[in-house]
C-alpha cells in the first residue's frame, strides 16, 4: 500500500514524520555532475543503474546529463522506467519464466529494450516472446569476469551464444555484459585494480574472438561506483553501469584510495531521518528505525555528524544507539539523519523521497519501482 508523504514541500526537517528517506539536493545533484564530468570525453557512456533509485524521476536527471539510458535488474523496474519515458533500457540480468518474458517483449512496444543470456535456452525462450509480440529484443551475452554467479566463461562459449543470438529472427546481437560486483567493493586500490585487470583482459579477448567471427559488440557493459574509472581507461567498456553513486552509501564510503584515504569522489546525498523514541538506559538511545527502515546487510549505519553515537544493533523497530558515559545523549524526540551502509535496499523499503534544500523540504519524489522483484 501507497503510504502518505512523510512531509510537504516547506517543512522543516524537524517537522518530518519518520522514519522518513532523505535526499540531500545539493550533494545528490553535485554527484550527478561530477560523473558526467569524469565520463565527458572518454567516449565511454554512463547507463546508469536504477535498482539503486527506483525513479523514473531521477532517471531523467541522469539523462539530462547524458547517461545514454537506465539499466534495471528485474523487468517489474523497466516497466516503471518505461511507463514513466525512459527510451532506452537494459535489462542486466537473465530473465526466465514465460510470464516475465512476455511482459519484456511488451514494452519493447514503447522503449528500445535490452537483456542479458548465459544459456542457450535463455535464447529460444526470448525469441519466442519476441515473435508473439512482434518485437526485436538486443540481447547481451554475460560472462564470467570474477563474480562466479552469472555468466558463461570468456571466450569459445559467448562466442557460440553470439552466433546463437544473430540466427534468431527476432533478436540482434548487442554486446557483452561483463559486470565484477565483488570488486566494487574491495578496500584498497591494488585489489580493485588486480580484479578489473583480469576482468578487462577476459573481456577483451572475448570481443577480439567475437570480432574475427564478424561480430561486432555496440555494448560491452559493466563496471560500478567503486571501479568504473578503471573500466572506463581500459578502453574495452562502451557503457558504465554505476548506480550508488548519485547517492552513495556507508560501505561505498569505506573504499580507499593510494594514500590510504577514503576516495571521497562523491557525497553522501541519501539519508533515512530517524527519531529517538526512547532514552530511558544509560548509554542508550532508541530510533524508530530498525530493520524495516534500514538495510544493515552492508554493514550498520552511520549517524550523520555525530561520530560519538554508534548505532550498534537493529531489531524490526527498533535501532539502537550507544555511546560514552561523557557523550551528549541524544534527546527523547531529537530526530537524527542515518548514512545507509547499502542504499539499494534501503530505498526499497520506503514509498517516497524527501528531496531537502539545506534545512527545508523542497520536493516529494515517489520511490515508483519499489518491491519490483519480478
Amino acid at each position: 500500500m501507497l503510504q502518505s508523504p512523510p512531509a510537504s514541500p516547506g517543512m522543516l526537517e524537524h517537522e518530518i514524520d519518520t522514519p522518513a528517506l532523505l535526499i540531500d539536493l545539493d550533494a545528490f545533484e553535485a554527484n550527478l555532475d561530477t560523473m558526467a564530468a569524469r565520463l565527458s570525453g572518454t567516449g565511454t557512456r554512463l547507463r546508469a543503474h536504477a535498482k539503486t533509485h527506483k525513479s523514473p524521476v531521477i532517471a531523467h536527471q541522469q539523462i539530462a546529463r547524458g547517461a545514454v539510458g537506465q539499466c534495471v535488474q528485474k523487468v517489474a523496474e523497466a516497466e516503471i522506467l518505461a511507463w514513466g519515458g525512459v527510451q532506452d533500457i537494459l535489462v542486466s540480468n537473465e530473465v526466465v519464466g514465460a510470464a516475465k518474458l512476455a511482459r519484456l517483449a511488451a514494452l519493447a512496444r514503447i522503449a528500445t529494450i535490452s537483456v542479458c543470456v548465459d544459456d542457450a535456452a535463455q535464447v529460444e525462450a526470448l525469441d519466442r516472446a519476441a515473435e508473439h509480440a512482434g518485437v526485436r529484443l538486443g540481447v547481451l551475452v554475460e560472462i564470467d569476469v570474477g563474480a562466479a554467479r552469472c555468466g558463461v566463461q570468456p571466450g569459445p562459449d559467448a562466442v557460440a551464444l553470439a552466433k546463437l543470438i544473430a540466427a534468431s529472427r527476432h533478436l540482434r546481437f548487442s554486446g557483452l555484459q561483463a559486470y565484477h560486483g565483488s570488486a566494487q567493493h574491495l578496500r584498497l586500490p591494488a585489489e580493485r585494480h588486480f580484479a578489473i585487470r583480469a576482468a578487462t583482459d577476459a573481456t577483451r579477448r572475448t570481443v577480439e574472438q567475437l570480432r574475427q567471427q564478424g561480430f561486432e559488440c555496440p555494448i560491452v557493459g559493466g563496471a560500478g561506483t567503486g571501479t568504473f574509472e578503471l573500466e572506463v581507461v581500459s578502453g574495452v567498456y562502451t557503457e558504465i553501469q554505476a548506480g550508488s553513486y548519485c547517492f552513495m552509501d556507508a560501505d561505498y564510503a569505506r573504499n580507499l584510495d593510494a594514500s590510504g584515504h577514503p576516495v571521497g569522489l562523491f557525497r553522501h546525498a541519501l539519508f533515512v531521518l530517524a527519531t529517538v523514541m526512547s532514552a530511558a538506559q544509560p548509554g542508550v538511545a532508541v530510533l524508530d528505525a530498525g530493520h524495516k527502515a534500514v538495510a544493515v546487510d552492508s554493514g550498520m549505519p552511520l549517524v550523520w555528524e555525530r561520530p560519538e553515537l554508534r548505532y550498534a544493533g537493529a531489531s524490526d523497530e527498533h535501532g539502537k544507539l550507544v555511546f560514552g558515559a561523557h557523550e551528549t545523549a541524544p534527546r527523547l524526540g531529537e530526530k537524527l539523519r542515518l548514512v545507509p551502509g547499502h542504499c539499494d535496499p534501503t530505498v526499497d523499503r520506503f514509498d517516497w523521497y524527501v528531496g531537502m534544500r539545506g534545512q527545508r523540504v523542497a520536493c516529494l519524489w515517489p520511490v515508483a519501482a519499489r518491491g519490483g522483484l519480478s
